[in-house]
């Protein structure tokens, strides 16, 4: 974005792919979908300025295999696609999670299931995300609710995907991503960039998978490079080569899961309104947070107490700051554009407090007075 304070009328999708660019993008490759062509047209145009790579495959699973490919020859990479396209990555997510191979995927959601609504806004691949591939194995899942957030948070899902050697998921919504909205250049939170750990070109030994402890991240060396070095996909060992040992195999897959828990603290985010005293708060994401937002300024501005947190981190669940906030309130109100994904989690975490769901299906979005009716 212009670094300057003339204002914008811009879509989601703009905005995103330029902060792809400016977190260092070079490489995308997607497959046109509705509601995320915006993406594919606008990073197309954008990467031939920074000497990048766009390419429109010739289907989803082409597309992200493009991506494995590129971001293991050492480029940054990223996709985007939609609920029916997130079906069809599901094996090669599973591939990079794998291989450690960083890579950032943008979902803009729409009405599910199939085809569903291509034009229709919902919020219902939460659950989906997160247990996108085989194995169950922890997903980063990060999800803005305005034009602003949309560029910090596609920027640090790229410092996490770097830094982490992982699959994240930015996931937004038709309404986000389509609409035009007005947006301030200068006020926009540009992330110090963080880049992948690169193995020393001194290395006598490199083993393409080396850790100390679990929770480490192993050093880089990309294909083609003066290193030589290997990628797999099935269980192996540190020095890449399949193996078969229990063991081994438990380290290995373990490995993926604690290079992840190990850096909760900087993978969670949330923002956070408490107001001393409310009884309520209101947890929310995505588009229904907005709505929130305004439920939140009419209820004070009536004189009543009421807290809101919005979670930009849905995945890994972010429990420390869950409870932390909740703390001191006698109920719990979320509201969700589909049939109460994230719910699920607030009731397990909060067996001994009142969760009060709202849903909406039907493509329309959930309303600040849907939600105050729910609070009091």
């Amino acid at each position: 974005m212009p670094n300057n304070s003339t204002k914008l009328f811009v879509t989601g999708s703009e905005v995103i792919a330029k902060a792809a660019i400016d977190a260092g993008c070079n490489f995308f490759a997607g497959y046109p979908i509705t509601p995320a062509s915006g993406i594919l047209k606008s990073m197309l145009q954008m990467l031939p300025g920074v000497h990048g790579v766009g390419i429109q495959g010739e289907d989803e699973i082409t597309s992200i295999g493009f991506c494995l490919g590129a971001s293991a020859a050492g480029m940054k990479v990223l996709t985007a696609t939609s609920g029916p396209g997130i079906s069809l990555y599901s094996e090669n997510i599973g591939f990079g999670l794998m291989a450690e191979i960083p890579m950032v995927i943008v979902n803009v959601q729409r009405m599910g299931p199939a085809t569903g609504g291509a034009t229709t806004s919902t919020e219902g691949d939460i659950m989906f995300m997160r247990w996108v591939t085989s194995g169950g194995y922890p997903m980063i899942v990060l999800v803005p609710t305005t034009l602003e957030e949309a560029y910090t948070l596609t920027v640090e899902a790229f410092n996490l995907a770097e830094r982490l050697r992982t699959v994240v998921i930015l996931a937004t919504n038709k309404d986000l991503a389509m609409c035009n909205d007005t947006i301030d250049p200068s006020e926009l939170h540009m992330p110090p960039l963080v880049e992948r750990k690169q193995a020393s070109p001194d290395t006598e030994k490199y083993l393409p998978y080396f850790y100390e402890k679990l929770s480490d991240i192993p050093d880089f060396a990309a294909l083609g490079g003066s290193i030589l070095s290997r990628f797999n996909t099935s269980t192996h060992g540190k020095n890449g080569y399949l193996v078969k040992k229990p063991a081994i195999v438990n380290d290995s897959l373990m490995h993926l899961v604690e290079k992840i828990h190990a850096n909760q603290d900087e993978i969670d985010r949330v923002g956070a309104d408490i107001d001393e005293g409310a009884e309520t708060i209101i947890i929310a994401y995505g588009q229904p947070a907005r709505s929130a937002r305004d439920t939140i300024a009419h209820a004070r501005a009536g004189g009543r107490k009421l807290s809101l947190l919005t979670v930009y981190s849905v995945w890994p669940l972010p429990e420390k700051k869950l409870r932390q906030y909740a703390a001191g309130h006698k109920r719990i109100v979320i509201p969700e554009q589909n049939l109460g994904q994230y719910a699920i989690e607030i009731e397990r975490l909060f067996p001994d407090m009142e969760v009060r769901r709202i849903n909406r299906i039907d493509g329309k979005q959930i309303t600040p007075d849907q939600i105050e009716e729910r609070c009091f």
